[in-house]
């Protein structure tokens, strides 16, 4: 107890971040704890050097996962702008039931209010992606029941660095990464600095019926990082970081036919010509870190977020003066909509609605973790504890404009339809949060017990900005927490295991309007890890029981978030990673990977609503029945051979056959929706090579989807849509 106190004590005079490092050093912590410490995790983890990004030149997170067990992309538009990413066959739809970090610290736009996240860190500006599916999250909430991805931006250096990449290929996509950083000794201390920017920016490989106009984006993204280390007595370090996103893409929700997409998977139909997104965001933290004594470790942190965004979308069409239908049904198999859909191709006159979702989004908070070291007789403890107090909120001001089309493929905005403001989309989704958490390393010989709790209190604000009387207030508390346990044989072999209760939010307008409970699961696994000089292995078992599962709006408006009963995954996952050359003087190395996954996920104990049909991702859905966009088979395999300046890799990812909803069909009975359906298998070959000219300069090359395959890879939002086609670059990387 009175080392818990001095934890306490300590907390309240600041104190936080993530996970376990060294005690000796002042670096900010880490989820995993680093590439090192993966070996002594308690649960299944991977760590993601840099030098595996940068290897395949890979800008999409959906390819830099792919190589990661039980970790599941559904790409929207071939570029990754928009991930939707599951850990063990959770639902995926915008990331919502996973917590994205950023240097230890949430970084969608409003975890609490509106877990959805529209902006996501780009992964190829970062040094590092830790990703956690096992026990003992209890660090990392609020959404514990799907895993945590942390992102590590760009560091500050030990001496003066500089680097760049520069890539250009395929639809005159072009790539540049470059920072610049120094860390000085001055009379008062260390000062460091890293200065940073990624541009990035693309014509789009589809192409719009009877436009000219591009399909791309273009994304703007500078940082600044500044640390301190003052010459004091107590050993501490100060971290300020600001960055910024500026992001315009002329992207659609609106897919096509199955007949056409099979016809010409790159085509985007007239009606969806005036699509466009655009997001700005701010981020910015000041971080305090400091070791007052050898067995205490603190770090404190306080962040700023703000974020807006609008996708103008075209959203439904119909004959001039008649009912507007949906997308996804004009799209539907056998829809009666046969003249609305001529209508979207621009090819008959009549109206296309398009709808304009702005959001603005505010997050600060501040949050701390104090670490404090000490034995009892023959145990080692390591007990972290943790504080953190959050304010996130979402505004809405959704509106609409109709565009008259005149059957020549051209639309132009009828002056009497424009920017009319929906009643009931126009609120603000607000959430005040105090988190706290309490986790011990004990450590006896060979084991490693790691038992943890985490509370939250929640209060809830919804306001209607058109209508007072449908104001709500609510509260919540949530609890989540587990024990990890690992076993180590020896410094090569170790078993793994635990069990861990997690939970997820709906929201607020969904819980405090629509009454829907957060989820939850109760988490096992039991798995083995085992390094060596050349090679590395890790196998796990899994099994989640969830129940009270949130079945998620996919962003069209037909129904809302509801839950929808329980279900039950499990699987097996495992990876190997081995140089048959490695230390073998002869100049080759020829690394070698396999990733493997193996899942049954499927509904249990549905709901009558669930079944009864709706747009959410698990409409329709019944007992025994598969949860969408989660392949039994996920399997990556790559090798690479290398010779002093030069180096071939080749890498290989197969994903096996799903369902696009719940109802795993292809026509459900009622209203028709082209969500329903198979998602077919997808194998896809990457090849990427490089030569070093000398110490500083190295030339790089590459095709992605070597052998230009496409298929349907998802349904949502409004329709299907294919894979990026063969995408052939080459550049060059710098360091000085």
């Amino acid at each position: 107890m009175k080392h818990l106190q001095i934890a306490l004590a300590t907390l309240a005079t600041a104190s936080v971040s993530i996970a376990q490092d060294a005690l000796q050093t002042l670096q900010p912590l880490t989820v995993t704890g680093g590439e090192a410490e993966i070996f002594r995790s308690v649960g299944a983890a991977t760590f993601i050097t840099e030098e595996e990004i940068r290897r395949s030149s890979h800008t999409n997170i959906s390819q830099v996962l792919a190589r990661v067990p039980g970790a599941y992309v559904r790409d929207e538009e071939g570029f990754g702008n928009f991930p939707n990413i599951s850990l063990r066959g959770g639902d995926g739809t915008r990331t919502a039931k996973v917590t994205v970090m950023e240097d230890g610290i949430l970084a969608a736009p409003a975890t609490y209010s509106a877990p959805a996240a529209y902006y996501f860190p780009r992964v190829s500006r970062m040094s590092g992606v830790e990703v956690m599916k096992g026990s003992s999250q209890v660090r990392y909430g609020p959404l514990t029941t799907g895993g945590v991805l942390n992102f590590l931006s760009t560091p500050i250096p030990d001496e003066r660095r500089f680097y760049s990449k520069t890539t250009y290929g395929s639809h005159h996509t072009f790539f540049n990464h470059t920072h610049y950083g120094d860390t000085v000794e001055t009379a008062a201390g260390r000062f460091g600095f890293v200065i940073e920017n990624l541009y990035h920016s693309s014509d789009g490989f589809r192409e719009i019926d009877g436009s000219d106009r591009d399909t791309g984006f273009e994304l703007f993204e500078p940082m600044l990082k500044l640390s301190f280390e003052p010459d004091t007595a107590l050993k501490q370090k100060f971290e300020f970081k600001i960055g910024y996103t500026d992001f315009d893409a002329d992207e659609t929700y609106v897919g096509l036919t199955e007949a056409d997409l099979r016809a010409n998977p790159d085509r985007r139909y007239a009606g969806s010509v005036i699509d466009n997104i655009t997001t700005e965001q701010t981020r910015t933290h000041l971080k305090w870190m400091a070791e007052p004594t050898p067995d205490i470790r603190i770090e404190s942190a306080v962040y700023y977020h703000d974020f807006s965004r609008n996708w103008f979308k075209a959203d439904r069409v119909g004959q001039t003066g008649g009912p507007l239908r949906n997308i996804h049904e004009v799209l539907a198999p056998g829809s009666a909509f046969g003249t609305e859909l001529d209508i979207l191709r621009g090819e008959a006159a009549g109206d296309v609605r398009v709808k304009g979702n702005a959001r603005d989004y505010r997050t600060f908070g501040w949050q701390n973790q104090v670490n404090h070291t000490f034995e009892t007789g023959a145990l080692e403890h390591d007990l972290a504890v943790g504080l953190r107090v959050h304010r996130d909120e979402m505004r809405r001001n959704q509106y609409t404009t109709t565009y008259l089309g005149d059957g020549a493929g051209n639309f132009t905005p009828d002056p009497a339809r424009t920017r009319v403001f929906l009643p009931n989309e126009n609120d603000i989704n607000r959430t005040t949060a105090t988190a706290v958490y309490i986790e011990d390393k004990i450590t006896t010989g060979p084991l490693t017990l790691r038992p943890g709790i985490r509370y939250e209190y929640l209060d809830l604000e919804f306001r209607d900005r058109n209508n007072a009387a449908n104001n709500l207030d609510g509260s919540n508390n949530l609890w989540s927490g587990g024990m990890g346990a690992t076993w180590e044989f020896d410094e090569s072999r170790a078993l793994f295991g635990g069990i861990h209760r997690g939970v997820s939010l709906p929201g607020v307008r969904a819980s405090l309007r629509d009454g829907v409970g957060e989820e939850r699961s109760t988490g096992y696994e039991l798995g083995y890890r085992q390094r060596g000089g050349n090679w590395n292995a890790e196998v796990a078992a899994f099994f989640t029981d969830f129940s009270n599962i949130i079945s998620v709006d996919t962003g069209v408006g037909g129904i809302n978030n509801r839950n929808a009963g329980a279900a039950e995954v499990w699987g097996f996952e495992g990876l190997v990673e081995y140089d048959p050359m490695f230390g073998s003087g002869t100049g080759f190395n020829l690394p070698m990977y396999l990733s493997a996954t193996w899942t049954s996920a499927e509904f249990k104990g549905t709901t009558a609503g669930l079944a009864g049909g709706g747009d959410g991702m698990f409409a329709g859905g019944r007992d025994g029945n598969e949860i969408p966009y989660t392949p039994e088979w996920k399997l990556a395999a790559g090798i690479g051979v290398g010779y002093e300046a030069f180096a071939l890799n080749l890498d290989a990812t197969y994903t096996s056959s799903t369902w696009g909803t719940g109802y795993n069909g292809d026509l459900r009975p009622g209203t028709p929706t082209v969500r329903d359906g198979k998602i077919p298998a997808l194998f896809l070959v990457d090849l990427t090579g490089s030569y070093r000219l000398n110490d500083n300069i190295k030339l790089l090359a590459g095709i992605h989807n070597l052998f230009d395959q496409r298929k349907l890879t998802s349904r949502i939002p409004e329709g299907p849509r294919a894979n990026a086609p063969r995408m052939i670059f080459a550049g060059l990387e710098a360091e000085f």
